[in-house]
């Protein structure tokens, strides 16, 4: 299999006050490699301006299987699978030191054009930089493939919050882990200071930009907890997060 893999030492950054990796801290290690290959096959964030291509995340499927603590040595491994005409799929496994797997997840991605803003064509010859590999990190039992989330019907709870210019990415709009930010912000409280669900996922829509005001709207179904972030108007869908 061609991956790419890269060594992290768990710091202060990745956990929360009782020393284990938070879920945001994760998904940040998992971004970091996701780029870091992208890099190595000459699409990263540095070959934009030769590539006048960009890639954007769509979605999140994020499995954790037992949580790191600080100071903890863990290695990422990544690999993309064969692209359709605008989407590609990335697995990724975390490994501890003892090369237990402790988290495996899979993303969805896309191309834009920096100039038009607009989505672009994944061909052959750009995919084949990453030598995809046509096996999901998720069994079948699982279902491995990344699945629309459906905005619940009703809602229990709401938090407005205003984008500031700290939201905003290289892509100029609200980088994609702080969508989870804003998800925290909306859960009740117990739910909040209850431990961190060991699932995830997020759908992307549409984007937010600097000074947009959204809702974000909390909802538990069955031991799932939604929140789904819209505009203030309620005419745009941002993003959904399921955390179980």
């Amino acid at each position: 299999m061609a991956f790419f893999e890269k060594e992290y030492t768990i710091d202060v950054s990745h956990v929360a006050p009782n020393g284990f990796i938070t879920n945001m801290g994760i998904l940040s290690l998992l971004e970091d490699t996701a780029c870091k290959h992208s890099d190595v096959a000459g699409y990263g964030f540095n070959d934009i301006n030769n590539t006048g291509l960009s890639w954007i995340l769509l979605a999140w499927k994020v499995k954790i299987l037992k949580r790191v603590k600080y100071a903890d040595i863990v290695k990422v491994r990544t690999w993309s699978r064969p692209s359709k005409k605008f989407t590609t799929l990335r697995d990724f496994e975390i490994l501890d030191k003892n090369d237990n797997i402790i988290c495996i997840a899979t993303t969805k991605w896309t191309l834009i054009d920096i100039k038009t803003g607009k989505i672009s064509t994944i061909t052959d010859e750009i995919i084949d930089k990453y030598f995809p590999e046509d096996k999901s990190i998720f069994s079948s039992d699982d279902n491995s493939d990344i699945k629309k989330l459906i905005e619940p019907k009703e809602h229990s709870s709401e938090y407005i919050y205003i984008t500031q210019r700290r939201d905003i990415d290289v892509n100029k709009h609200m980088h994609n882990l702080n969508y989870l930010y804003l998800a925290y912000e909306a859960l009740p409280e117990d739910v909040y200071n209850s431990p961190e669900c060991n699932n995830l996922e997020i759908m992307y829509k549409t984007s937010i930009r600097l000074g947009d005001t959204v809702k974000c709207l909390y909802s538990k179904i069955d031991n799932a907890h939604y929140v789904t972030i819209k505009s203030l108007d309620n005419k745009q869908l941002h993003a959904i997060v399921k955390l179980y």
